[in-house]
């Protein structure tokens, strides 16, 4: 049931983004998402809110991002995960990520603290006692950060099939490049109706929790706000899906199909 925790992983990272001239959020914003498997087992919810604040003096966004499993799957490998960023207004770079976890008995308590323009980040595992200070890529993102950076700095409008978004991410104590693969658009049923998305493909490790690189799929709708609607991970047996069931705060409208 490992892989439940790396699609609220996706929630929180992948997130994609997809700009426009205007910003794609607010204060306020929220969405809620209902995790299943083989798309009939209910497996766990997913959170995820925005607030505006200030951090040492600076406007910031606050993003804490929340997951869990629940029902029967809950009784056998529960989850129980919250993941903190803290972005600047302006910029979308990340001052503070912080990531506290228990997953089926394996926890995990990090804050880290970047320093943009020193191109390095202070890594304070608080679990093991231990402070380290590494050296980062240049415009780093943290992984919840990621999504709302590029939901104001990718330009959609322009995007071609087979385009591969890049963009350099920190996560616990490593760097690594983060990946995106556009494969299209579609419209496909939501719980709000029929939506107009931008279908993309994440890269993942393969071997640990997935088959291969290219077993996840992702949706994201194709209007001003950029949301995340449906991840798909494609497993050996059966799938695991998440699944957008609610949302409030968004800075714009959320534009359903109506057939004629």
């Amino acid at each position: 049931m490992k892989k439940i925790t790396y699609i609220l992983i996706l929630l929180f990272a992948i997130q994609t983004g997809f700009a426009q001239d205007k910003t794609a959020f607010k204060d306020g914003e929220w969405f809620k998402f209902r995790m299943s498997y083989s798309s009939w087992l209910k497996a766990g919810e997913a959170t995820l809110q925005v607030k505006e604040t200030k951090l040492d003096g600076k406007p910031v966004y606050h993003v804490v991002g929340k997951g869990w499993t629940t029902g029967m799957i809950k009784w056998f490998f529960k989850v129980k995960d919250r993941y903190e960023s803290y972005f600047d207004v302006n910029t979308g770079m990340p001052y503070k990520f912080i990531r506290k976890i228990d997953e089926g008995g394996h926890t995990k308590d990090i804050e880290i603290d970047f320093y943009q323009d020193q191109q390095k980040a202070r890594v304070n595992n608080k679990k093991h006692k231990t402070v380290k200070t590494i050296t980062t890529e240049k415009d780093v993102q943290d992984m919840v950060s990621a999504f709302y950076y590029l939901r104001n700095n990718y330009d959609t409008d322009k995007i071609q099939v087979n385009d591969v978004v890049k963009l350099n991410m920190f996560f616990d104590e490593e760097n690594y490049l983060f990946r995106l693969k556009f494969l299209g658009r579609e419209t496909i049923k939501t719980e709000f109706g029929k939506v107009k998305t931008l279908k993309f493909r994440p890269y993942v490790m393969a071997g640990r929790v997935f088959k291969e690189q290219e077993s996840l799929t992702l949706w994201v709708s194709a209007d001003d706000n950029k949301i995340p609607l449906k991840i798909k991970a494609d497993l050996a047996v059966g799938s695991l899906q998440a699944e957008l069931e609610a949302f409030k705060g968004l800075k714009h409208s959320f534009k359903i199909v109506v057939d004629d």
